[in-house]
């Protein structure tokens, strides 16, 4: 087991979460607060976004597979998406009417973002043995949890004002320095990540045999059940867990209208107790299965979900969302060492294509749900966004019942029923 790898594989999640958390919690903000735009075209910029993944990763993800460039296409994409996180930034600090071409240019940041996991989460069966990918998994997820807590602490001062940059003042303040950082912090894996060198004979690529044969290949990589039930579940659950993190920021201005300040402090808090999540529930997943911890984890978002949309005191909404962290930084801690546990080892960025297009696929639903929710019943002021919090469990539940059906070979050799 390389130290160093699991090391640079770490701090690179933890250098993207710095940047999108900012993203997710301000940005949102700029653009659905602060310039009007309303909440089902902020949740667009997703679904589009999960519409170009699915013309694009599975072809570049079998590519790589094949040619064993995982590790080139990361840096790749990683260079691509701090060029348009940077110009997102430089509109909104100098050009802040285009409202459209800032979202626009967030939504190629966020396609970028959702495009690296395709790879990132690959290397874990490269960096780690089988019988620690719980364990590895927790502690890259861990990482990522930190980065926001980092990212968020970083943008507090420029978002209260206390400091100020250039242009535009406001919560457009806080991009550039979250940019600044991530982009420093990568570096290491795009200069200093190497995986052993498999010797190979040169692969010709046919990209339009390449699309030819998605179907073929899509069709024999859910041959087995159980990575059937486990995409099938993962685009459920996932699609309420993403959902509520996208919207969360929102959800606490218009139904408990707090500050940024509180915004940030209530997140810090999520994310303490997901780091703690993230760490658990790799061991728990490497001693008990990971099916049964993976049980576990959505049955606590099953009871969380409608009680977030219950209650009315923002203080009891807070200890509730600390321990709903838990469960958030257990949950990609788990299906990323079962989609590696299901996956063939030369098919890894091929399946984690799809792995990661069940995540985003499921936030082109999610979205237009939670925002046809928000808008029909404009009326309804604030309870819109209780009901829309409530109605997306019905997706834990779905995806909970079809991992109940899963059986997962463990590290051991062993059945996990």
């Amino acid at each position: 087991m390389n130290r160093k790898n699991i090391f640079i594989w770490t701090l690179y999640d933890f250098a993207n979460s710095i940047f999108m958390i900012v993203f997710f919690l301000y940005f949102a903000q700029w653009l659905v607060v602060e310039k009007g735009v309303a909440d089902f075209w902020y949740n667009a910029i997703f679904a589009v976004g999960s519409v170009l993944l699915l013309v694009t990763a599975p072809i570049l993800g079998s590519i790589a597979d094949k040619t064993g460039g995982q590790h080139r296409c990361l840096n790749v994409i990683t260079i691509l998406t701090i060029l348009s996180v940077s110009v997102v930034t430089a509109i909104a600090l100098f050009f802040p009417q285009k409202v459209f071409l800032a979202a626009f240019f967030f939504l190629i940041t966020n396609y970028f973002y959702q495009f690296s996991f395709v790879f990132y989460n690959a290397l874990l069966h490269d960096i780690a043995p089988r019988e620690r990918w719980g364990r590895v998994s927790g502690i890259g997820q861990a990482g990522n949890w930190l980065g926001q807590i980092i990212g968020l602490l970083i943008a507090l001062p420029f978002a209260s004002g206390a400091v100020y940059l250039v242009g535009a003042t406001g919560r457009a303040q806080t991009f550039l320095p979250s940019v600044i950082v991530f982009t420093v912090l990568a570096l290491p894996m795009l200069l200093l990540f190497r995986l052993p060198k498999h010797t190979s004979q040169p692969v010709r690529i046919d990209v339009k045999e390449e699309y030819r044969s998605q179907w073929r290949q899509l069709k024999e990589l859910v041959k087995a059940p159980a990575m059937r039930l486990f995409l099938l579940a993962y685009f459920f659950f996932n699609d309420a867990v993403v959902t509520a993190a996208n919207n969360f920021p929102i959800y606490m201005q218009n139904v408990f209208e707090v500050s940024d300040t509180a915004k940030s402090a209530v997140l810090v808090g999520i994310l303490v107790t997901s780091v703690a999540g993230a760490l658990c529930s790799g061991w728990v997943a490497d001693t008990i299965g990971l099916k049964k911890t993976l049980i576990i984890i959505l049955v606590g978002f099953a009871i969380i979900f409608p009680v977030l949309g219950i209650v009315k005191s923002f203080p009891v909404f807070v200890a509730v969302t600390t321990v709903m962290g838990f469960f958030y930084g257990s949950i990609w801690t788990v299906t990323r060492a079962v989609m590696t546990a299901l996956t063939p080892k030369e098919k890894l960025n091929f399946g984690f294509s799809y792995y990661t297009l069940a995540e985003r696929v499921s936030t082109f639903v999610g979205p237009l749900t939670w925002g046809l929710i928000t808008s029909l019943l404009v009326d309804l002021g604030p309870m819109r966004y209780r009901l829309a919090v409530i109605c997306i469990s019905v997706f834990i539940l779905i995806g909970l019942h079809l991992v109940s059906k899963m059986e997962i070979v463990e590290g051991i050799g062993t059945p996990n029923t």
